[in-house]
């Protein structure tokens, strides 16, 4: 359940079209529904303004499906991340409402539930090379499923600096930023330089040798000397994605 449908229960109540009893049955199954595989949080897109995610990194493939079949059931955007090609396959054969981002590699449904515009402004997104896109398009495609608008500025790393220079007029418009890069990670240090809105680095794993998997990155970005920058875990675009919608996130009366 979320705000949306709480306001309309109680609205109903208040109208007398439903009784407190009716009102109460419909609450009463709102914390959490038990799967087989999995405790489905249906309280939390109201309570912290995100939907439940699922990580479906080492989930199989039936068990996606037994959690994807409870989710589409409820009035919120469903998303899976970290869900490779073939076992997107097998849900897909099995489900329907189901859209799988290959470079992202989520699984998302019930995009009719899109909440309406919940930002302030423009999230940008910026990856420094096309290496890391998949990290990048991991945090759009949450993003916009959260309501939030979103421009990308792909390919745009520190080895030919004018390119991230030739955005600054955009990147200045925005009221969020998310940069993702790997290598050295000096690109959001960069960034943070030239704005004024808050940047959140996100390191990845891509390098050679002594990138270390993304921990140069990793520590090069929380060295970083530029203020209002803060830095999440390696290749974790979602966790980027949720922090820039809990900054952007408009305040409602």
């Amino acid at each position: 359940m979320n705000e949306h449908e709480l306001r309309d229960l109680l609205s109903r109540v208040r109208n007398d079209t439903l009784t407190v009893s009716q009102a109460i049955e419909r609450l009463r199954q709102l914390p959490v529904e038990l799967l087989s595989s999995a405790r489905l949080d249906h309280h939390r897109q109201l309570r912290t303004g995100l939907p439940e995610a699922i990580f479906g990194e080492n989930k199989t493939a039936s068990q996606l499906v037994e959690i994807f079949t409870a989710l589409l059931k409820q009035k919120d955007v469903v998303l899976a991340t970290r869900v490779a090609a073939d076992k997107a396959g097998e849900v897909l054969s099995k489900l329907d409402g189901l859209t799988y981002h290959d470079t992202a590699r989520i699984l998302s449904g019930n995009d009719q539930y899109i909440p309406a515009d919940c930002g302030r402004g423009t999230v940008v997104i910026v990856s420094a090379g096309t290496s890391d896109l998949p990290v990048a398009e991991e945090a759009r495609i949450c993003l916009e499923r959260f309501g939030h608008r979103v421009e990308t500025v792909y390919d745009a790393g520190v080895a030919g600096l004018h390119r991230i220079l030739a955005q600054a007029d955009l990147l200045q418009r925005a009221s969020m930023i998310i940069v993702v890069a790997g290598m050295e990670g000096a690109l959001p240090g960069v960034v943070a330089g030239m704005v004024r809105a808050p940047v959140i680095a996100v390191p990845t794993s891509v390098g050679y040798g002594t990138g270390a998997g993304g921990f140069s990155a990793l520590f090069g970005m929380l060295n970083s000397c530029a203020p209002g920058l803060a830095v999440v875990n390696i290749d974790n675009g979602f966790g980027a994605a949720c922090m820039a919608a809990a900054i952007n996130r408009k305040i409602k009366e």
